[in-house]
């Protein structure tokens, strides 16, 4: 077998800082050219008492070999923990090249990805990264980003990529990002684009915002000027801070969950009903996280955030898995007034994003239909009385907010 289609899979136990050796991961190709991913647990890993499975789905603990042909070879969680476009595109500008496979991206992405997951060479995982840029690095990292944004060539430039590499993540997404060590915590540090149609960092940490005042749990968040642009940072909810180091929960998102993958041949999959069904089996407190699932997609569909996509939506755990905080809450103007859709399916109507929809399987959030209707008409008159001014005093200027305006309960959301 080809050495380097194989890795050791490592990770972080609750309550621990450093890792262990969970099991391998190798990936061949089937006589149809396919590639076909196996992975199984290390004997010894079995064996210890505080052995965790890597999720809840696809990778209980068992010394079966599991098997999976999609995405490439790799199951959900693994994915998961790869890096994202943004991050892929670090590692093919800083390796010079485009032509490469998935394990590829998974052994030359930071240790910081997401989750407690890790993956090597070797038998033994190395120690742990311990020093983190700071914020008052932004200025500095925002330059490196935005010249790898910038630059004609795949290839280049390698040193910026390198610089970002170093600290970057494999947060969701495809914009420029890196993690920073801030008030005693970590922050994922988004940054915007010259060409951005509004200021985007600025939209998603009022949108963050505007979420909690809605009674959701979403990410904390704060934005810092750099320079001439600002920079949302967003405090990353799978670390805790300990004497020894960062604790690493485990983190899926509702792709891996869904047993589905990117392809948009799946989007039948899509689901928030789908989700509702899974967070039942797999979730700590099913009631809690069903009420918290049905006001995000309440919220989603009142401030038009079309991006809802599986990997927008998460679960962690350190020992018990429940709905990670709300993230990547963005408005997307649109110019229909009568109908909009989110990514996920939401109702008996499918993905359109109308109070009608929402309350259709409102039972399978553990609401019945009169309370349901409560809660959309408080949120849609909550988000219209408070979204301007909150989006001002999240610094958002008078013409970034009348950019947004059309996102927000929208004149068809109610017939």
């Amino acid at each position: 077998m080809n050495s380097d289609r194989e890795c050791f899979v490592y990770i972080v136990l609750p309550g621990e800082t450093k890792p262990v050796t969970a099991g391998k991961l190798v990936i061949a190709e089937n006589a149809a050219d396919e590639n076909i991913g196996r992975f199984v647990y290390g004997k010894s890993y079995l064996a210890r008492p505080d052995a965790v499975p890597i999720d809840p789905v696809e990778l209980m603990l068992s010394e079966k070999v599991y098997e999976t042909a999609k995405m490439g070879g790799l199951f959900g969680a693994i994915r998961d923990a790869s890096p994202d476009l943004w991050g892929r595109i670090l590692i093919e500008k800083y390796l010079g090249c485009t032509d490469l496979q998935e394990m590829d991206y998974l052994l030359n992405s930071p240790d910081d990805r997401i989750g407690a997951l890790c993956f090597g060479r070797q038998q033994l995982p190395t120690a742990p990264m311990l020093n983190y840029n700071s914020s008052l690095d932004l200025e500095q990292l925002q330059c490196a980003a935005d010249a790898v944004v910038s630059a004609d060539t795949a290839a280049g430039p390698m040193a910026q990529a390198e610089q970002l590499l170093l600290i970057g993540t494999s947060m969701g997404g495809a914009r420029p990002k890196v993690v920073v060590s801030d008030r005693g915590a970590l922050w994922v540090a988004k940054f915007t684009h010259p060409s951005d149609r509004y200021d985007m960092a600025l939209a998603e940490h009022a949108m963050l915002m505007l979420a909690r005042s809605c009674g959701i749990n979403a990410a904390e968040s704060r934005a810092v000027k750099v320079g001439k642009r600002n920079v949302l940072l967003v405090k990353r909810f799978d670390r805790e801070k300990s004497e020894e180091g960062y604790l690493r929960h485990r983190m899926i998102s509702a792709l891996t969950v869904l047993r589905s993958d990117d392809n948009p041949l799946n989007r039948g999959k899509w689901s928030y009903l789908l989700i509702a069904d899974e967070l039942r089996r797999i979730s700590a407190e099913p009631v809690k996280d069903l009420k918290e699932l049905f006001r995000r997609l309440v919220f989603n569909a009142l401030i038009t955030n079309t991006d809802d996509h599986p990997r927008n939506h998460a679960f962690i755990a350190d020992n018990a898995w429940r709905l990670s905080p709300a993230y990547d809450l963005v408005p997307f103007p649109m110019t229909s007034p009568s109908h909009r859709d989110l990514a996920l399916i939401c109702g008996s109507q499918g993905r359109l994003a109308s109070s009608n929809n929402l309350i259709s399987c409102c039972r399978r959030f553990m609401y019945e239909p009169d309370e349901a209707k409560q809660i959309v008409a408080e949120m849609a008159c909550r988000i219209s009385k408070n979204w301007l001014k909150t989006a001002r005093r999240a610094g958002m200027s008078v013409q970034d907010c009348t950019a947004i305006q059309p996102a927000f309960v929208y004149p068809g959301f109610f017939t």
